[in-house]
C-alpha cells in the first residue's frame, strides 16, 4: 500500500498530540489536579493514530478507559477533554465522566468503557444498526488483552460473524491484563488471533507501535466492511509505558523488557522512518511544536 507524505505527517501529528496530551495529564495528577484515577496509552500512539486515520467522520469508536487517545484522534477537542479529567463543568461530559468515561458522539467516539469487555457487545449492536440503515458506517472496538478471556468478547464475535456485521475488533495487546502477564493465563500465544478462526475470521496480527503497518491492516480491514464483507479481529502488539494506572509503578516488569519496548517507542521510530523518507527535520519540529502549542 502506497501511503502518502501527507498522510505520514497527519499520522506523527496525531501521536505527537496524543502523547503530549498525556504527558500534560499525568503531570497534573502528580499535582492532584485531575480527579480519580487514568489508564494512559503513552507507547500506545500508533493503535490510535493508525485508526483514526482510515476511519472516515461518520464511523464510531469504541474504547476501553485506556481511550484518551482514540477519543481525542476521532476529533474529540483537547481543551474540554482536559476539563473532564479534572472534573470541570467545562469538561466533554460535564466534568461528570472523568478520565475513564469520555464521549463525543458528535466526533463518533461512542464513550469510553470501564467494565472490561462490556463495550464488545454495544459496538457489535451499533454496527447491526449500521447495517440495518444501510449507511456506509464501520464501527472499531477497543480492547485489551484481558478482555478476550470474558464471554462478553466471544458472544460478540460470534453474533458478528454470523450477521456480517461491519465492525472491526481491534485488541491492544499491551502483554499485561492490569499486573498479570496475559502469557500466564492464555493457552495460545496471541489471545486474540489465535482465536479468530473459531469465528470463521482471519488471524490478523499487526506491530501495533509502527503507525505505517497498523493504518495499512485499518484501511483494509475498513474497506471490508463496508464492501459487506463482515467483521475483521486484529491483534495490535503494543506496550504501555506507564503502569496500568497512576497507582501501579509497574515494578512487575522485568528491566530488559520495558527497555527494550521503549527502544521501539512509536514516535521515535516514526521520525526516523519519516526523516529516511527526505521529510526535514524542521518540518518534524514544527509539527510536535504544534501539538504542545496546543496542549
Amino acid at each position: 500500500m502506497e501511503i502518502s507524505v501527507d498522510t505520514r505527517l497527519s499520522l506523527y501529528s496525531n501521536m505527537a498530540r496524543a502523547r503530549y496530551f498525556e504527558q500534560r495529564a499525568y503531570d497534573l495528577f502528580m499535582q492532584g489536579l485531575v480527579k480519580g484515577t487514568s489508564h494512559l496509552g503513552l507507547g500506545q500512539e500508533a493503535v490510535a493514530a493508525g485508526f483514526a486515520e482510515a476511519m472516515g467522520p461518520d464511523d464510531m469508536t469504541y474504547c476501553t478507559y485506556r481511550g484518551h487517545n482514540h477519543t481525542l484522534l476521532r476529533g474529540a477537542p483537547m481543551g474540554p477533554l482536559m476539563g473532564e479529567l479534572m472534573g470541570k463543568a467545562n469538561g466533554i461530559c460535564g466534568g461528570k465522566g472523568g478520565s475513564m468515561h469520555l464521549t463525543d458522539v458528535s466526533k463518533g467516539a461512542m464513550g469510553s468503557y470501564a467494565i472490561v469487555g462490556a463495550h464488545l457487545p454495544v459496538a457489535a449492536g451499533a454496527a447491526w444498526a449500521a447495517q440495518l440503515r444501510g449507511t456506509d458506517q464501520v464501527t472499531v472496538c477497543f480492547f485489551g488483552d484481558g478482555t478476550t478471556n470474558i464471554g462478553a468478547f466471544h458472544e460478540a464475535l460470534n453474533i458478528a460473524a454470523i450477521w456480517d456485521l461491519p465492525v472491526i475488533f481491534v485488541c491492544e495487546n499491551n502483554l499485561y491484563m492490569e499486573y498479570t502477564p496475559i502469557s500466564d493465563v492464555i493457552a495460545v500465544e496471541y489471545p486474540a488471533a489465535d482465536r479468530a478462526s473459531a469465528y470463521g475470521l482471519d488471524r490478523i496480527i499487526v506491530d501495533g507501535n509502527d503507525a505505517d503497518a497498523v493504518y495499512e491492516v485499518a484501511e483494509a480491514a475498513a474497506q471490508r466492511a463496508r464492501a459487506g464483507e463482515g467483521p475483521s479481529l486484529i491483534e495490535a502488539l503494543t506496550y504501555r509505558q506507564k503502569g496500568h494506572s497512576r497507582a501501579d509503578p509497574g515494578k512487575y516488569r522485568p528491566d530488559e523488557e520495558v527497555e527494550e519496548w521503549m527502544s521501539r517507542d512509536p514516535l521515535i521510530m516514526y521520525r526516523e522512518r519519516l526523516e529516511s523518507l527526505g521529510v526535514s527535520g524542521e518540518t518534524l519540529d514544527s509539527i510536535e511544536s504544534a501539538a504542545w502549542a496546543e496542549v
